[in-house]
């Protein structure tokens, strides 16, 4: 069942920038262990980056220094700045979560009990 709702996905030349939006009415986000998974046509998902409930955040190695995770309370939305993006960016986007603190490995598909139905991000070279 959906829990949550991505925006943000689109095309961009490789260089460019994209942020992505995650909104939901069903939960309170800074309750939850948050964070964003990819996925590529044929391949497994695999984790992007993950914040927790005090605010730490966990990145996969590949964005490191591009992208940047955070959270609005006051909105109950969690973002994904994506910068300086390349070709192999190119994913559907879920926005993830998991009640109480984060679970380890961080970026186990199993930790996650929501997940939405995913943003498009392509990005041409």
């Amino acid at each position: 069942q959906v829990q949550q709702l991505e925006s943000g996905g689109g095309s961009v030349q490789a260089g460019g920038s994209l942020r992505l939006t995650c909104t939901t009415p069903r939960y309170t986000f800074s309750e939850y262990c948050m964070g964003w998974f990819r996925q590529v046509t044929g391949k497994d998902r695999e984790g992007v980056a993950i914040i927790d409930r005090d605010g730490r955040t966990s990145y996969t190695d590949s964005v490191k220094g591009r992208f940047t995770i955070s959270e609005d309370n006051a909105k109950n939305a969690l973002y994904l700045q994506m910068n300086s993006l390349i070709p192999e960016d190119t994913a559907m986007y879920y926005c993830v979560a998991r009640g109480g603190a984060c679970g380890r490995p961080i970026f186990s598909r199993s930790q996650y009990e929501f997940w939405g139905q995913g943003t498009q991000v392509t990005v041409s070279s």
